[in-house]
């Protein structure tokens, strides 16, 4: 069994990313997922939970990215499906020919189905989980549950019964928030990590809040330190020693933290700098500890058949480590 790893961060079109991890002076043709697939092999794809994609705006992301063979991103299932409990066949059937280009390029990795924190292990609940997996069986599917009820044998059996791959979170511990684990119930191991902004994680307000965030922006403000990534790159080992392929995502996306940590738990993967975004590191100067400097006369879309090759040493984990290969 081959063990792959892929890190990455969760989304890619952020108004607060301009000039921090995007540069402020953008040559022509540029596409945020095709910058930021220079530097990762996975991204999490967000829009997909709010609305269906369109399959004219897929087949754009999979020209843009035709070059980048090896890269696989991840989406996540619609919110009417999980959070809405609402299964209609005119959506399923919407929501699954806008993933048909990613299907057809060989490049979407799974289907996440992000469950709210409210989706608790309840009879119905668990009934209802077995209607998306019905609807969406052909896919490589992994849930995301929030709450705690479902971190437990029953529950993770159950998973693995139903060929459902388990996503093991980093969030605020509040209320009954599932903690962090490193299960792994399929052939997916995956790993998400929100941040731990107690202040605001359930805060919703309306509008901007009185420093101009948005009430999302605020609840994903986040960036972990180095002692914190330590204890998630112990489990990060653990799931991909077990999982086929592994999907590490960083979903504390406020002024691109996600892609700070994201770059510091490659570099821990792999045990070697890693390329980084120069604009990023004006505004996180630490990443200094971890990127490895682009060549003057490198474009800022560089040659990624010229791009290092990285892989984890055996003596480190012992797996594979798929990273922006073209």
């Amino acid at each position: 069994m081959r063990n792959e790893l892929r890190i990455g961060p969760a989304g890619w079109s952020y108004r607060d990313w301009n000039g921090v991890v995007y540069p402020n002076r953008r040559p022509p043709g540029f596409h945020e997922a095709e910058y930021l697939a220079s530097f990762f092999s996975t991204i999490e794809i967000n829009s997909s939970f709010y609305r269906p994609l369109r399959p004219q705006l897929s087949q754009v992301w999979m020209k843009k990215l035709e070059r980048f063979r090896e890269f696989r991103f991840t989406a996540k299932l619609y919110r009417a499906f999980t959070h809405d409990q609402r299964l209609e066949r005119r959506e399923i059937q919407e929501f699954c020919e806008g993933l048909e280009p990613l299907i057809d390029a060989g490049k979407l990795g799974c289907l996440l189905m992000q469950f709210p924190w409210s989706f608790r292990r309840t009879p119905e609940n668990r009934a209802h989980l077995e209607r998306l997996v019905q609807a969406f069986g052909q896919y490589p599917l992994v849930a995301e549950m929030r709450h705690s009820s479902w971190d437990c044998d029953e529950a993770l059996d159950a998973l693995s019964r139903l060929g459902v791959s388990f996503c093991n979170i980093d969030q605020p511990q509040l209320n009954h928030c599932l903690g962090p684990t490193a299960h792994v119930t399929g052939p997916i191991g995956y790993v998400r990590l929100h941040g731990r902004n107690y202040e605001d994680w359930f805060r919703f307000e309306e509008g901007r809040l009185p420093d101009g965030r948005s009430g999302v922006e605020a609840r994903y403000d986040y960036l972990y330190s180095p002692e914190q990534l330590s204890k998630w790159n112990a489990r990060i080992e653990r799931i991909t020693a077990q999982a086929e392929t592994t999907y590490v995502i960083t979903n504390n996306h406020f002024r691109g933290q996600a892609v700070v940590n994201a770059l510091q738990i490659l570099s821990e993967a792999t045990g070697e700098r890693v390329l980084t975004p120069p604009s990023l590191i004006e505004h996180y100067p630490e990443l200094n500890q971890v990127a490895g400097n682009l060549p003057p006369q490198r474009s800022l879309f560089f040659d990624q058949r010229r791009a290092p090759q990285h892989r984890i040493p055996p003596r480190r984990i012992g797996v594979a480590a798929v990273y922006a290969r073209a």
